[in-house]
């Protein structure tokens, strides 16, 4: 199989340069519906779009906006990225994600998660002391809603199920649910060992060292008895420059991504001397020119055997004009080269 290409949005809202105001949800969600076709007409693969719960960002429901974005593109798959499924209920998951696979004809897919932020399970009433606990048995009660119309299920953490009716079925045979993976071993191995595709999130650091985080998971999934079954994905901050200048240009707009937005609050302060260290060979981040991304993005599939790679593509408060070309140099200059030169 060829290795897929897609883009992931997370609707973060930033101040716009020229205005200096705040962007709101809905200029960004129609700038996220803008994307997500022009990556169809493109004939990327794959697009994915983040759930967080908070000011900082504009979608808390990737279901809904997946569902208008499937109702104006052709082809491309529609994901979460990641739903939080540690503070949802999985039979409300399995019912959004089952239509939206209804909608698509068939393109709908779940990368499933943990959260690396603590704001939804206050909101849900979810204790954080349960943390991997709950996850666990709601992923699993999600993978036998995924496999059952009528489900008889007890846990821990829910009320049970009795002769529930699962409904509506996905329109395909098994509508793909990916692990997202942070890079902890025992979620890895939790992966591999249920057969489950992994996304692994890849923000900064070497490519080569999610190497330890691959081998657990394809290990584990050795064990288990169906290595058949398994795919790694990585995601990464992405933007594909016309030449290293160009890339270089959008050093303002990753700055004030990653910055702390309140006093303590969730983030880091950047200089050119960081971002030139992270965007340089060998290293996460996907920020270049296209034949500099080509080359790195080879170099992930020699060393972690990639199935997939997401290319989170819309950060910062970027102009829709960049986000565009670039998404336009991945589709059409480096994914090309790319699977020519891995055959």
């Amino acid at each position: 199989m060829d290795i897929e290409f897609g883009a992931i949005s997370l609707s973060d809202l930033q101040l716009e340069k020229s205005t200096g105001k705040l962007r709101t949800a809905s200029e960004r969600i129609a700038d996220t519906l803008s994307i997500a076709m022009l990556a169809d007409r493109l004939g990327l693969d794959v697009f994915a779009l983040g759930e967080h719960h908070s000011h900082d960002f504009a979608v808390s429901s990737p279901a809904v906006v997946l569902a208008a974005i499937a109702a104006s593109t052709k082809s491309i798959r529609l994901t979460s990225a990641v739903t939080v499924l540690s503070v949802l209920d999985p039979v409300r998951v399995w019912e959004d994600f089952a239509t939206l696979d209804v909608l698509s004809a068939g393109r709908a897919e779940i990368i499933a998660g943990r959260s690396a932020f603590v704001e939804p399970f206050p909101l849900f009433g979810v204790n954080l002391n349960d943390y991997d606990a709950i996850f666990a048995e709601k992923l699993g009660l999600l993978l036998e809603l995924r496999e059952n119309a009528t489900v008889n299920w007890t846990g821990a953490f829910r009320p049970p199920l009795v002769d529930a009716q699962i409904s509506p079925r996905a329109v395909q045979e098994s509508l793909p649910v990916w692990a997202g993976v942070g890079g902890s071993p025992e979620s890895a191995e939790r992966a591999g060992r249920l057969g489950l595709p992994m996304t692994l999130g890849l923000i900064g650091g070497p490519i080569a060292q999610a190497r330890r985080t691959v081998d657990i998971y394809r290990a584990a999934g050795e064990r288990a008895g169906h290595p058949e079954l398994l795919r790694v994905a990585i995601s990464t901050h992405f933007f594909a420059g016309a030449s290293e200048r160009a890339a270089r240009e959008v050093f303002p707009y990753y700055k004030e991504y990653l910055r702390p937005k309140t006093p303590g609050g969730r983030g880091f302060a950047i200089d050119e001397s960081y971002f030139t260290a992270a965007t340089s060979p060998g290293q996460a981040v996907m920020i270049g020119s296209s034949d500099e991304l080509i080359e790195k993005i080879v170099f992930a599939h020699e060393v972690l055997g990639i199935d997939r790679f997401f290319g989170q593509a819309d950060w910062g408060g970027m102009p829709l004009a960049l986000v565009e070309d670039s998404l336009t140099r991945l589709a059409t200059e480096i994914a090309p080269a790319v699977r020519a030169a891995i055959g």
